[in-house]
């Protein structure tokens, strides 16, 4: 026992003074410093804390550029923004951390800014500019911003106090969002993270944040603008903030910032995660000295050996007398260590909240991912039947490895961010675990015994396996149960994207839970914007102004909702071998008179008459080509109970007229000035 202290003494001793170690944070020198900008505790702090001043000083010291406590950090080094001989302008990406301290018994400063500009040198003075350039700047100069504004001037078209805005060579702002209203509060201290892209082949710019460091599913910002105009050759990158008349520190960590091509045909290139670590932890991914613009590694050693003697033995005593606690309780613990794993894995699913489980216990449970374990494939994802320690059966979903030249969607983070806020809904498949180490991406689900509402309802391999009328209803009522509680009921909207019957998982009663959210959209039920993509979904379930517009929305899920309500009373496919729409035959027979004939023959007449045409009509409600006109799911669930009266429908089926999706209040402005309408001209989607 009296070796191990001299052992550890050593050990100390050796590092100490024969190794360097790398830099907790990036080197002074790879960013330039201007004003009050400092680095302080592992990150950089744009602002000092200043004493507040009164109403009369405040006046007469406006005029004193010092007062307003301006600071900047750019980039060491300009970066390649333009290619003057092919024309070409670079999208970019970045994803920084920051988070605004308030001083006590002061007003908010004015707020900070991400910051391209073409003048390193060029700064505001005035209140309420961030330091942005001013004005009356040098008109040859041009830059671009996103600020995060915490000072309201009415005069500068400020919405309010708490707001994220996006500046182009003016710091008042051509399109802005109040943060308050969608989650995020930027005067709260909290530790924000913001993701910002642009797509040059779009004109698209997108901006994100959130408190976690999984980026949300929808961005708080997304607006149409070319900067390839704004653009020279190089620019400066970085951030810029002032006090004004209040005070607060502005302080930025973890930023990486990436230009990239991107291509108007083609598959793009979109890295979001990805590119140059400007300033990084060293535990973040893929941190490394050499990943700086510069190429110079860290080399500095421990410069503090100046400690007085002793400073020193206090120091290395301290440490052996905690490495000698430490040790005895690893000793401890390592007794008790697998029986309390064991029992802590199995209470923290009994009460169904969802672990982090290691790979080992992934493999255990799926025999290797063995695959006489698959229960279900999809595009993106391999589904096995697992069993846990607790002898609990679990569906285990793994995740392909997301290609970034294929799609900027991940529908592991998509899906995992989504459950990880714990729905708690009866007709909802409940995540019970999560893993990601390595490559490996896996979800882990309560296990339904009876699989797909698909698999179920399209087995003809055995008559009297054909799924009954009264399990049917339940099942249809089920799903809107679901949807009901996604569209209205949650803190956020969320838009399901991908209801199917392929998505609808049945229990030993044959309950319905809607699952696999991978494509869900959460949104704020106050956000009337849409972010326009490529449709996703599946041929036969997408509404078509859907297909037409790539904007999703709770009547696009209601279409989908009509489909499934089809498919369980005919027995039909969406989409026949022979090219028929499921909806398309429906309508055909309801113009005839002849609607009860689309009943599932199979059922042999063994239904309820009443309920069958509920069924049927409500469909066809939901269906209708003019998204308007369209019933909720929870008003088609009232209908399907007999609590409501039969919907009104049009004679035959009408003509399909899509309308502009684009509101009034929404950030696009009006319809003008929205997306190019000739990137959707021709309807486009990616099928699974």
């Amino acid at each position: 026992m009296h070796s191990y202290p001299v052992f550890l003494f050593w050990v100390i001793f050796f590092f100490l003074f024969n190794f360097s170690f790398p830099s907790p944070f990036p080197p002074a020198n790879n960013v330039t410093l201007y004003g009050d900008a400092y680095f302080e505790n592992n990150a950089l702090t744009l602002t000092q804390e200043v004493t507040c001043l009164s109403s009369s000083s405040s006046s007469s010291s406006s005029s004193s550029s010092s007062y307003f406590g301006i600071g900047r950090a750019l980039y060491v080094y300009p970066i390649r923004f333009l290619d003057p001989k092919t024309n070409t302008t670079a999208s970019f990406s970045c994803r920084f951390s920051f988070s605004i301290i308030p001083s006590p018994l002061c007003t908010f400063g004015d707020g900070f800014a991400f910051l391209i500009t073409s003048d390193a040198d060029s700064f505001s003075s005035s209140y309420g500019y961030m330091g942005l350039p001013a004005p009356e700047s040098n008109p040859q100069d041009s830059f671009f911003a996103v600020e995060f504004d915490t000072s309201f001037d009415p005069s500068l078209g400020d919405i309010n106090g708490n707001h994220i805005g996006i500046d182009v060579n003016s710091v008042i702002s051509f399109v802005s969002v109040d943060a308050i209203s969608r989650g995020i509060d930027l005067k709260s201290g909290k530790h924000i993270t913001a993701w910002i892209e642009y797509r040059d082949s779009l004109k698209l710019i997108r901006v994100w944040a959130g408190y976690s460091q999984i980026r949300p599913p929808s961005p708080l910002i997304i607006a149409q603008i070319d900067l390839s105009g704004q653009f020279k050759e190089y620019m400066h990158v970085g951030f810029s903030a002032a006090n004004g008349q209040g005070s607060a520190m502005y302080i930025v960590d973890r930023w990486r910032f990436k230009t990239f091509a991107s291509y108007a045909s083609g598959k793009p290139i979109d890295v979001i995660e990805e590119g140059n670590c400007f300033m990084c932890y060293p535990e973040d991914s893929g941190y490394n000295s050499t990943s700086y613009v510069d190429g110079h590694r860290t080399k500095e050693k421990i410069r503090d050996m100046a400690l007085e003697f002793g400073g020193l033995a206090a120091l290395l005593s301290s440490i052996i007398a905690m490495g000698c606690v430490i040790s005895y309780s690893l000793v401890k613990k390592k007794w008790h260590a697998g029986k309390s794993k064991e029992e802590q894995a199995c209470t923290e699913q009994t009460n169904r909240v969802p672990t982090r489980l290691s790979l080992t216990d992934i493999k255990q449970a799926t025999m290797g991912f063995n695959r006489n374990r698959i229960v279900g494939e999809g595009a993106s994802a391999t589904v096995y039947k697992g069993s846990l320690s607790c002898g609990g059966a679990v569906a285990v979903k793994r995740f392909e490895k997301p290609n970034p030249f294929e799609c900027t969607r991940n529908p592991f983070i998509t899906e995992f961010a989504t459950m990880v806020g714990c729905l708690r809904h009866k007709n909802l498949v409940q995540l019970q675990g999560w893993c990601c180490e390595g490559t490996e991406l896996v979800l882990v689900y309560e296990y339904l015994p009876n699989g797909s509402l698909d698999k179920i309802l399209h087995n003809n391999s055995n008559s009297s396996a054909v799924l009954p009328w009264e399990k049917r209803l339940n099942i249809v009522l089920g799903v809107a149960s679901a949807l009901s509680y996604l569209h209205e009921e949650c803190e956020r909207q969320i838009i399901h994207r991908d209801v199917k019957t392929c998505n609808i998982l049945l229990d030993a009663e044959f309950n319905a839970k809607l699952g696999d959210f991978g494509l869900a959209e959460v949104y704020e039920h106050s956000c009337l914007a849409r972010e326009a993509t490529i449709p996703a979904g599946t041929m036969g379930y997408l509404a078509p102004e859907y297909v037409y517009s790539g904007i999703p929305t709770e009547k696009t899920d209601v279409y989908s909702f009509g489909v499934v309500a089809l498919e369980v009373a005919t027995g039909r496919r969406p989409v026949d071998t022979d090219g028929t729409a499921i909806v398309d035959w429906v309508w055909n027979l309801w113009r005839k008179g002849k609607l009860l004939e689309a009943s599932d023959l199979r059922l042999r007449g063994k239904f309820n008459v009443l309920e069958m045409e509920r069924m049927l009509m409500v469909g066809l409600s939901c269906v209708h080509p003019n998204h308007e006109r369209r019933s909720t799911v929870k008003e088609a669930a009232r209908i399907l109970r007999g609590e409501a009266s039969l919907p009104i429908l049009p004679a035959k089926k009408p003509t399909v007229n899509i309308h502009s999706v684009f509101t009034e209040a929404s950030e696009f402005g009006d319809q003008s000035s929205g997306l190019d309408d000739s990137l959707w001209m021709t309807p486009r989607s990616r099928f699974s």
